[in-house]
C-alpha cells in the first residue's frame, strides 16, 4: 500500500501548503484553549453554586469531557484522512471546531435556562473535542509528509510552535480584554467575544485550506483502502507505546501551561491579570524553543531527548511545583516556569515526528492521532481536575506526587523504545 514520494509538489507549493495546514492548527488550538483561558470568568455563569475552587473544578470537568471524545474523533476522521486524503479531513475538522465555538459564544447562562446551560456547554466541548482529536493527527501527518526527511525534526518543532501560538493568541485575547473591560463585564458577557473571534477565524481557514495540495505520500499510496481496525490489528505495540510516551509529555504540558494560570491564582495568590501575564510570557519563550529543539533531535537522536525529558521531569517537577506554590514575585514565577517548560520542550518539540515515524502511510493519520488522543485524555485533559481535586481535599502535594510517578513510568518506556529516527517507517522524502 505504501509508495515513495513522487516529488511532484514543488518546494514553494509545499511550503504554502504547510503554512495553510499550520494556520488551521493554530486556529483550532486557539478555539480549544480559549475555554481554558477564560474559564476563570465564565465558570460562575454556568456553575453558579459553590466557591471558586468548586466552580473551577466543574469548568475543568467540562474541559476534560472534550478530551475524552478526542480518541473517537481521531479514529473516525483519522480513518477518513487515511482513506480520502489529509486535505479532506483537515477541511472537515475545522468546520466542526467552528461550530463548537459558535455554540459556546451564543449559549445562555444558568440564570437564563438552568441546567440546560452546562449541558449545552458540554455538548459544544464534545464537538470541539471530536474535531481536535482529528486535527492534531491529520495536521501532524500532513505537515511531516510535506516537509521532507532532512528537516523533519525542525518541522515537528514548528508544528508544536503553531499549537503554542494558538494558545498564546487565546491568552493575548484575554490580556487585551482584561485591559478594555472590567472584571464584572468580562464575567457577564465579555468572555463570549473570544469564542466569536474563533468561529470567524475558522471560517477563514476553511477557505484557505481549499487551496492546499494533497501530500505526495498519500497520492502515491496504492492498493485497497485501510480497514477501520488496521491500527489495532497490525500495530498494537506501536499504538500502546504512543499512549505511554504521551502520558508524561501531555501531563507536563497541561500542568505548566493551562493549569498554571489557575494555580498561580488559586494557590500562589496572584491576581488573575498577573497570573495571565506570567503564563503568557513563559509560553512565548516555550513556543520559541520548539524549532531549535526539534532540529537538535536530528543530531542527538529522538530517544536521547525523550530520556533527558524523563530524567529531568522525574527529578525536578515536584520541587518546581512546590516552589511555584510559595512564590509571590512575578519574575521568580516566570523564571521557575521557564525551567519547567524547557524540560517539557524536550518532549513537545519531537513528539509529532516520533509518532509519525512509527507508522506507514496507510495508517499514519490514525496511528499518530488515536493513541495520542487516548494518552492526552487520560493524563492531559484530566490534569486540571486532578490538581484541583487534590487542592479541594487539602492535599495539594498529592498532585505533585502524581506528576512525578507518571514521569517515572514514562521514563521506563523511553528507555525501552528504539530511536524512531534510525528505525523510521517514513520512507518517503
Amino acid at each position: 500500500m505504501q509508495g515513495a514520494d513522487s516529488g511532484a509538489v514543488p518546494r514553494r507549493s509545499r511550503l504554502a501548503s504547510i503554512m495553510a495546514g499550520s494556520a488551521g492548527n493554530l486556529v483550532e488550538m486557539y478555539d480549544w484553549f480559549v475555554y481554558a483561558s477564560f474559564s476563570l470568568y465564565f465558570a460562575a455563569q454556568f456553575f453558579p453554586n459553590g466557591n471558586q475552587t468548586v466552580q473551577l473544578m466543574n469548568a475543568a470537568a467540562v474541559f476534560g469531557v472534550g478530551f475524552f471524545i478526542r480518541p473517537l474523533g481521531a479514529w473516525v476522521i483519522g480513518l477518513y484522512a487515511d482513506r480520502r486524503g489529509r486535505k479532506a479531513a483537515l477541511m472537515l475538522s475545522i468546520v466542526m471546531m467552528c461550530a463548537g465555538s459558535m455554540i459556546i459564544a451564543l449559549c445562555p447562562g444558568y440564570a437564563a435556562i438552568g441546567i440546560a446551560a452546562p449541558i449545552i456547554l458540554a455538548f459544544a466541548r464534545l464537538l470541539q473535542g471530536f474535531s481536535y482529536g482529528a486535527e492534531y493527527g491529520t495536521t501532524a501527518t500532513y505537515l511531516l509528509e510535506m516537509s521532507g526527511k532532512k528537516h523533519r525534526g525542525f518541522w515537528s518543532g514548528f508544528f508544536y510552535a503553531t499549537l503554542m501560538l494558538g494558545q498564546l493568541l487565546a491568552l493575548s485575547t484575554l490580556i487585551v480584554l482584561q485591559n478594555l473591560l472590567t472584571a464584572e463585564q468580562l464575567g457577564a458577557w465579555g468572555w463570549r467575544i473570544p469564542f466569536l473571534i474563533g468561529g470567524g477565524l475558522a471560517v477563514a481557514v476553511f477557505w484557505l485550506r481549499r487551496g492546499m495540495d494533497e501530500t505526495p505520500a498519500f497520492n502515491a499510496m496504492s492498493g485497497p483502502k485501510p480497514s477501520p481496525f488496521l491500527l489495532f490489528t497490525r500495530y498494537p505495540k506501536e499504538a500502546l507505546m504512543v499512549v505511554g510516551l504521551t502520558a508524561a509529555g501531555t501531563l507536563g504540558f497541561y500542568t505548566f501551561s493551562t493549569y498554571m494560570q489557575k494555580f498561580l491564582v488559586n494557590t500562589s495568590g496572584f491576581s488573575k491579570v498577573a497570573a495571565t501575564q506570567v503564563t503568557a510570557a513563559a509560553l512565548v519563550a516555550f513556543m520559541l524553543m520548539q524549532m531549535p529543539m526539534g532540529a537538535l533531535s536530528e543530531k542527538v537522536g529522538r530517544r536521547n531527548m525523550l530520556i533527558a525529558f524523563g530524567v529531568l521531569g522525574t527529578l525536578l517537577f515536584w520541587p518546581l511545583l512546590n516552589a511555584l506554590a510559595g512564590v509571590r514575585d512575578p519574575l521568580t514565577a516566570f523564571a521557575l516556569l521557564i525551567v519547567a517548560l524547557t524540560i517539557v520542550t524536550l518532549h513537545t518539540s519531537i513528539n509529532a515526528i516520533v509518532k509519525a515515524e512509527m507508522f506507514p502511510t496507510e495508517v499514519r493519520a490514525m496511528g499518530v492521532a488515536v493513541p495520542f488522543s487516548i494518552g492526552t485524555a487520560m493524563f492531559g485533559g484530566s490534569a486540571e481536575y486532578i490538581a484541583l481535586w487534590f487542592k479541594n481535599q487539602g492535599n495539594e502535594n498529592g498532585f505533585f506526587v502524581y506528576v512525578t510517578v507518571v514521569m517515572a513510568v514514562s521514563l521506563m518506556i523511553y528507555w525501552a523504545m528504539p530511536d524512531t529516527q534510525k528505525h523510521t517507517r517514513m520512507a518517503e522524502d
